[in-house]
C-alpha cells in the first residue's frame, strides 16, 4: 500500500464539475438566498457571539425547517427529523439519505454566493453535529476549498447511532520555536512525522482524521465545503445539525510526548487485544497456538489451496488462468479452481519507526548500486560500531514520543535498532529506526540462537494463514517464506538503478523510468534474475508483480493522464532517449514536419527543431490522438520489457503486472498492460468493487487481481485508521467481508490481498509516516479477533459463492 497512500493512494476532491451538476436541496421549501440562518434563528443564535466564548459562529441550523440555497446536493435527498436523543440543542437535523449502493458519487456541499470570511478568527475549528439512522456506518470525506484553490480533505465515519460532535482544524495551535534542525511547527502540518496527530485537548468530540491536501488554507476566502462518500456497496445517511465555529481549547503542550508504550501501543487507550505484560503476550501465544491446530487446511481444499469439491481441468503443474462459464478464475498445479487471497507486509521492513536520532552519514556503508531492492523494502539496516558512536539526537518531539526504547544497542532489545537513509516524508531526511513488532517477536518466542524468533513467526504465520483459510501469502511476502509448501505466494520485485527518468507531473513515490535508455532494460533483466533465484521455478509461486502504485498519470484531468508526454516533449532528444523515440514516432506518422506544424499548430522548421523540445506542448483537441500514442508507445515499452524478462528467466509464471493505484491508471497504460501480463492488477481503497468503476472491463476482457485494500478504525488506539474508515473493529469485520464478497461476484476477479499483515507502527512507518490501523494482528502479533472471525466465515464458501452465483459482469457506467 502505498500512498500517500496507499494510502497510498490519493483519492480526489469532490470537483467543480460534480459539484456544478448538484441539485439544489429541497426546492420546493423557502430558502434564505443569503446563505445565513434565517432571520428568526438569527436573533435566538448570534451569528457571531464574543471572541473566546466557545462558539464563534453559528453557520447553519434547521430549526426553520430551512435549507438555504447554498446547500447543494448529488444523488441524495433531505428530510428533516427530530433531533431528540441527540448531542444537540436544537430540536430538527437535516436528514440527508445518499443513493450510494446506485450512484458511486454522493455528496452535500455548501457553496455559499460569496466566500467565508473567517479571517478574524485564530485557534478555532469547523465542528458538525452528525448523526446516523441508517443501517450501516458512513464513511465521509470532508474537504474544504479556499478563493486560491486550495484544499484539504479530512476524513470521518459516522456510526449507527445518535449524535457527536465532529471537528475539523481551520487554524492550529502554536508549539514553539524551532530547535535541533526541527522544522518550526504548528499543528496543522506533517513535521510530527505522522499522517495524523493526537488530538491536542481532550474531549468527548471527534478530530477529523487528516488525509492530503494544505492543511492551511486562505481563511478570508472558504468558497466550499464538501461532505461526500463514494463507492459505497450500500446506501447510506447522516443527519447534520448546528454547523459551527469553536475556538479551540488550551492545547495540551505534551500532546505527542509519552505516546507509544514498551509493547509499541497507546498507552492511553484501551481495546480487546492490548497487551499490559510480557506474561499477558506469552499467555495470549499459548492460546492461539492451541486454537491454531497446526494450520489444518479448510474442508474441500486442495494441496494448493484450490477448490477440490470444485471442476477439474487441466493440471499444468503451474498455476494459470482460465476463463469458466463466462467468469475468470485462476487454476491450481494440479486444476483445481483457485482464488487468491491473502496478505500483504509478510515482513519486517516496514515495521520501523523513526526514533528522532541519526548518525554522521561518512560512517554508514553505501548502498550497492546494483542493488535490486529499495531500501524501505529492506530489513532493520543495523548500522556498525563506528555510526553507533556518533548517535545524535535530530528531533526531540520524535524521541520524546516513547515510553521506553532499549537505552543501548547492546541492552536487551537493542538488537531491534536499525536506519533508515532514505525517507519519503518525515521530520527528518534519515536516521534511526526501531520495530516494536519485531522486539515483541522476540519477546513472544525468546532466543534459542541469533534471530530464532523469526523462524518461530514463519511457522505461526504459515499456521494462521491456512487456519484462517487464505490461499496465498500477497505481496512483499519476505523471500524467506518462499521454501514453504504449505501455502501459495506472490512473489515480487522492483526495477530500479541509474536508467534515466521521465516524469508525469506528478511523481508521487519517485520519478519514472526512461523506458528507452538500455540500462533500464538491463535492470529489468537483473530484477528478475534475482526473483527466478529465489522462487528456484517453484509451482508454489502463484505469480509476480513488477514495481508499484508508479505514477503513470493523475485522473484528475485528460491533461494530467498524458503528463508522460506533455513533459517529455519539452525535453531533448539527444538527452532523453523516451524523446527521441517520440520524435521517431511522429516522423513515421507525418514524414514531413509541416503535416504535423499543421495538426499541432506549431512552427517547427525540422523534425531536429521537434526533437529539442522547445516548445508549448500542452494538450490540445487536436493533439490528443498523437499525445495518446505516444503515451501508448512509452507504456507499451515498458510492460514488453518487464514480460520478456519475465518470461526468458520465469518462463513457468504469471506476470500479475504493476497494481496500479486507482489516482495513476490512464487508459493507454491499462491496455498496454493488460496486453503483456497475464493478470492486470489494480490497488484498489474502496468500500468494494462497484460495477461503474470497473465498467471498462468487458472491454479488456482479462482476469483482474487486486493488489491491496484495507479498512481501519481508531478504537484500537491508533490515531489515524488507514485509507478507508470504519467506525470500529466489528464494523472493519463486516466491511471486509462486504468488500471481499463483492470480489467474488465479479466475472473479472480473481483474487484481493488485503494490506496489511500487521498494523503501521504507531508513530508511523519510517519511510512515509503511515500510522494506520490495517493489520490482522496488533503490532504486539495479537490477532484482531473480529477480522479472523470474518475471514473464516468468508473463506468457508467463498469457492461456492463465485461458482454457484450467476454471471455478474459490469453493467456500463450511466450516462
Amino acid at each position: 500500500m502505498q500512498l500517500m497512500r496507499a494510502g497510498s493512494h490519493v483519492l480526489l476532491l469532490c470537483s467543480s464539475l460534480v459539484l456544478l451538476s448538484c441539485q439544489k436541496a429541497d426546492e420546493s421549501a423557502p430558502v434564505d438566498h443569503s446563505g445565513s440562518l434565517p432571520e428568526s434563528a438569527s436573533e435566538r443564535q448570534k451569528i457571531t457571539e464574543k471572541q473566546g466564548s466557545q462558539v464563534l459562529a453559528r453557520l447553519f441550523d434547521f430549526e426553520q425547517q430551512v435549507i438555504p440555497e447554498s446547500f447543494q446536493l448529488h444523488n441524495a435527498t433531505t428530510s428533516f427529523v427530530s433531533n431528540e436523543g441527540m448531542v444537540t440543542s436544537g430540536e430538527y437535523g437535516l436528514r440527508v439519505q445518499f443513493s450510494s449502493k446506485t450512484d458511486e458519487h454522493n455528496a452535500v456541499a455548501i457553496v455559499p454566493e460569496q466566500p467565508f470570511d473567517w479571517s478574524e478568527y485564530q485557534d478555532f475549528s469547523l465542528v458538525f453535529d452528525i448523526a446516523n439512522q441508517g443501517d450501516y456506518s458512513t464513511f465521509l470525506f470532508v474537504s474544504i476549498e479556499d478563493s486560491q484553490g486550495q484544499s484539504y480533505t479530512r476524513a470521518i465515519n459516522i456510526p449507527v447511532g445518535g449524535s457527536q460532535s465532529y471537528y475539523s482544524k481551520m487554524d492550529g495551535h502554536d508549539i514553539g520555536s524551532a530547535s535541533n534542525n526541527e522544522d518550526q511547527s504548528i499543528e496543522l502540518n506533517l513535521s510530527s512525522g505522522l499522517r495524523s496527530n493526537p488530538e491536542t485537548w481532550q474531549s468527548d468530540d471527534t478530530q477529523m482524521v487528516w488525509m492530503w491536501g494544505t492543511k492551511n488554507l486562505d481563511l478570508a476566502g472558504i468558497r466550499r465545503i464538501v461532505l461526500r462518500t463514494e463507492y459505497n456497496l450500500h446506501d447510506t445517511e447522516i443527519t447534520l445539525d448546528n454547523i459551527r465555529l469553536e475556538a479551540n481549547p488550551p492545547m495540551d503542550t505534551d500532546f505527542l510526548v509519552g505516546i507509544v508504550d514498551k509493547f509499541g501501543q497507546n498507552p492511553n487507550a484501551e481495546f480487546a487485544e492490548k497487551v499490559h505484560s510480557e506474561a499477558e503476550l506469552i499467555a495470549k501465544k499459548d492460546a492461539e497456538l492451541l486454537a491454531l491446530n497446526n494450520g489444518a487446511l479448510m474442508a474441500e481444499r486442495s494441496k494448493f489451496s484450490g477448490w477440490k469439491a470444485g471442476p477439474k481441468l487441466q493440471a499444468t503443474g503451474y498455476f494459470r488462468t482460465e476463463k469458466v462459464d463466462g467468469k475468470w478464475w485462476l487454476v491450481d498445479p494440479e486444476g483445481y479452481l483457485y482464488l487468491a487471497t491473502g496478505v500483504d507486509i509478510i515482513r519486517l521492513a516496514n515495521s520501523t519507526t523513526m526514533t528522532g536520532y541519526g548518525f554522521d552519514e561518512k560512517t554508514l556503508q553505501s548502498r550497492d548500486s546494483e542493488d535490486v531492492t529499495p531500501e524501505d523494502s529492506q530489513g532493520l539496516n543495523p548500522v556498525n560500531q563506528a555510526a553507533q558512536k556518533t548517535r545524535t539526537l535530530m528531533s526531540p518531539t520524535r524521541a520524546n514520543m516513547f515510553e521506553w526504547l532499549p537505552a543501548s544497542y547492546d541492552e536487551p532489545l537493542g538488537n531491534h535498532f536499525g536506519y533508515r537513509k532514505d525517507v519519503h516524508s518525515g521530520p527528518i531526511k534519515s536516521g534511526e529506526v526501531y520495530s516494536f513488532y519485531s522486539a515483541n517477536l522476540e519477546r513472544k518466542y525468546g532466543e534459542s540462537s541469533p534471530n530464532s524468533f523469526l523462524q518461530d513467526w514463519k511457522q505461526v504465520t504459515i499456521d494462521r494463514m491456512l487456519n484462517w483459510g487464505f490461499t496465498s501469502l500477497g505481496n512483499w511476502t519476505d523471500p524467506m517464506f518462499y521454501d514453504t509448501t504449505k501455502v501459495p505466494y506472490f512473489a515480487n520485485g522492483w526495477i530500479i538503478g541509474d536508467f534515466k527518468t521521465v516524469s508525469s507531473g506528478s511523481d508521487f513515490w519517485r520519478p519514472l523510468p526512461d523506458v528507452f535508455d538500455p540500462e533500464f532494460a538491463r535492470r529489468a533483466d537483473v530484477t528478475l534474475k534475482t526473483i527466478a533465484d529465489e522462487t528456484q521455478g517453484s509451482p508454489w509461486c502463484v505469480g509476480v508483480f513488477i514495481d508499484n502504485e508508479k505514477s503513470w498519470g493523475r485522473a484528475n484531468s485528460r491533461q494530467t493522464e498524458l503528463g508522460i508526454v506533455i513533459n517529455t516533449l519539452t525535453r531533448s532528444g539527444a538527452e532523453v532517449p523516451t524523446k527521441a523515440e517520440f520524435t521517431r514516432v511522429m516522423k513515421a506518422k507525418y514524414a514531413d514536419i509541416d503535416k504535423l506544424n499543421a495538426v499541432w499548430a506549431t512552427d517547427f522548421d525540422s523534425w531536429q527543431a521537434f526533437d529539442q523540445g522547445d516548445f508549448d506542448s500542452q494538450l490540445s483537441a487536436e493533439r490528443e490522438a498523437d499525445y495518446s500514442l505516444l503515451l501508448t508507445t512509452y507504456a507499451e515499452q515498458y510492460f514488453r520489457i518487464v514480460r520478456a524478462a519475465l518470461k526468458q528467466h520465469l518462463p513457468n509464471h504469471m506476470y500479475f503486472g504493476v497494481r496500479f493505484a486507482d489516482w495513476g491508471m490512464p487508459k493507454e497504460v491499462v491496455a498496454a498492460s493488460a496486453k503483456y501480463s497475464d493478470v492486470v492488477s489494480f490497488n484498489n481503497y474502496k468500500q468494494g468493487v462497484t460495477e461503474g468503476k470497473w465498467s471498462f472491463l468487458p472491454a479488456l476482457d482479462k482476469p483482474i487481481m487486486i493488489g491491496e485494500f484495507h479498512f481501519g478504525a481508531v478504537d484500537s488506539g491508533y490515531y489515524h485508521p488507514g485509507l478507508v474508515y470504519a467506525a470500529n473493529q466489528t464494523d472493519r469485520a463486516r466491511m471486509y467481508q462486504d468488500y471481499m464478497n463483492s470480489v467474488f461476484d465479479n466475472d473479472y476477479f480473481v483474487g484481493a490481498h488485503w494490506f496489511q499483515y500487521m498494523d503501521s507502527p504507531l508513530t508511523g512507518r519510517a519511510y512515509d509516516g503511515e500510522n494506520y490501523n490495517v493489520g490482522f494482528v496488533t503490532v504486539a502479533d495479537v490477532p484482531y479477533e473480529a477480522m479472523i472471525k470474518a475471514a473464516k466465515a468468508l473463506h468457508g464458501d467463498m469457492y461456492q459463492r463465485r461458482y454457484h452465483r450467476r454471471n455478474n459482469r459490469p453493467a456500463q457506467l450511466k450516462k
